[in-house]
């Protein structure tokens, strides 16, 4: 398969003004995307968007190149991701578009994609995309066509069909009356939507995080910054706190001490948990916490890691035939609710076990104890190649070889930023830490 220009791991990302997010980009891109869509018989586009102040423009440029293009759009306003692929499906839509930088700053933006099915569309059609942009924009048929052209409406309808379809995965016998839930909407998609779920579910509600003025998304709260969550939920005395990201399809769980259950403690309540304790298999990341596999295993799980990014463990679990997977950031895949990671659907399953199994979130976390985890991240300016530096490569042999099964090291390039990740992870935190300063100085020597 070519490579990919443009797309990342997770669609297209960038700085607002850099590379494709810019207004004259997406509109291209809009056209190039509405070209490949008609060749392929398709011919109506949702578009939904976080709460960034660039959300606007971006949303009238694919909008424009979209309808240039000769394809209907549905704009559905700030709406979180997973809301996206589960209205593309319901109004039949041939594609679904979100436009977030996820858990990015207000000054990066991005575009995401699902298909008919609420997936992720394919590599396949991504590079088909790449192409038809190269192209020169045009109408088909020439100006004489112009009944060719898209048209656009606004549904507004949207958000109270997605609080119906998140309340409807919540499959437990008892209501939620009593339970005491703090939510962290990261001033981000969700805030309009969240509060309503849990509180028509009986939960008693306190929401931070839920003013957007464009510029405050994820700033200091949400799944990526979790002190101002830890600290209500202590403050109040509250039985769980969920922190979701900008655009709703993390999610990082607080206990009711403020100590945080990240996605790999998420995937091995649920696993354990009724719902799917009958399940051959689970799917986590190379990032998986070691202790987190160790413990599946022993609960009599087969498991697997995939690459880093939801839509690889959401290709192990459909070729498994599973439907349990989880990323250690906060993506928490539940097949049997959705077809996407949904912080909010993955928050509620977290609420039905809590309540149907009587589960205390603390005395559940002390139970695993984690191998630490050390992460750097290293800024490049080449392209990286491990195998092009035989002296990263000999630190590695040399590390492996004295500490054995005591340590494991991933090395591996972000799929939206000129960043190399590298990751250590031993019992003993001192290895961890060493190696990993270590290891990231020798990449900052080969690649900076």
């Amino acid at each position: 398969m070519s490579q990919k220009k443009y797309f990342g791991t997770d669609g297209i990302r960038n700085r607002v003004g850099k590379g494709l997010m810019s207004p004259d980009m997406m509109l291209k891109l809009g056209w190039a995307v509405g070209r490949v869509l008609k060749a392929q018989g398709g011919s109506k586009v949702m578009i939904g968007k976080d709460t960034r102040i660039s959300g606007y423009m971006f949303e009238s440029a694919l909008e424009a190149g979209l309808i240039y293009a000769g394809v209907d759009v549905m704009l559905l306003g700030p709406m979180p991701t997973p809301a996206v692929a589960y209205l593309t499906q319901t109004f039949h839509a041939d594609l679904g578009i979100v436009i977030s930088a996820s858990h990015n700053p207000h000054y990066d933006n991005g575009v995401k994609f699902f298909d008919g099915h609420g997936a992720k569309i394919s590599d396949e059609m991504e590079l088909a995309i790449e192409v038809a942009f190269e192209d020169e924009m045009r109408i088909e048929g020439g100006l004489d066509q112009l009944a060719t052209l898209g048209r656009a409406t606004r549904i507004n309808d949207a958000p109270g069909r997605y609080i119906e379809f998140c309340k409807s995965t919540y499959r437990g016998q008892d209501k939620l009356d009593g339970i005491h839930v703090v939510v962290d909407c990261a001033h981000g998609a969700t805030y309009h939507v969240a509060p309503l779920v849990f509180k028509e579910l009986g939960a008693r509600v306190t929401v931070i995080g839920d003013h957007p003025d464009g510029l405050n998304i994820n700033q200091g709260c949400g799944a990526t910054e979790l002190a101002a969550l830890q600290s209500k939920v202590v403050e109040l005395g509250a039985d769980v706190g969920f922190a979701l990201d900008g655009d709703g399809d993390r999610l990082m769980v607080v206990d009711s001490t403020g100590q945080v259950l990240d996605g790999d403690d998420l995937l091995l309540l649920l696993a354990t948990s009724s719902s799917y304790q009958n399940q051959q298999g689970v799917v986590g990341t190379l990032m998986t916490n070691k202790a987190v596999e160790n413990k599946l295993i022993e609960k009599g799980f087969e498991f697997i890691r995939a690459n880093v990014g939801d839509r690889y463990v959401m290709q192990e679990l459909k070729q498994r035939g599973w439907l349990l997977g989880a990323e250690a950031s906060g993506h928490i895949l539940c097949l049997d609710r959705s077809t996407t990671g949904d912080g909010i659907v993955a928050a509620l399953q977290v609420l039905e076990v809590m309540v149907k199994n009587k589960i205390n979130l603390n005395e559940f976390r002390a139970q695993t104890d984690k191998f630490t985890m050390k992460l750097i991240n290293v800024a490049i300016n080449k392209p990286f190649d491990i195998n092009a530096s035989p002296a990263l490569l000999l630190i590695i042999r040399e590390l492996e070889t004295k500490y054995n099964q005591d340590i494991r090291i991933l090395i591996r390039p972000s799929g939206t930023e000129p960043l190399v990740r590298v990751m250590v992870e031993s019992s003993c935190d001192e290895i961890a830490s060493k190696s990993a300063e270590l290891l990231a100085e020798s990449v900052e020597k080969s690649f900076s």
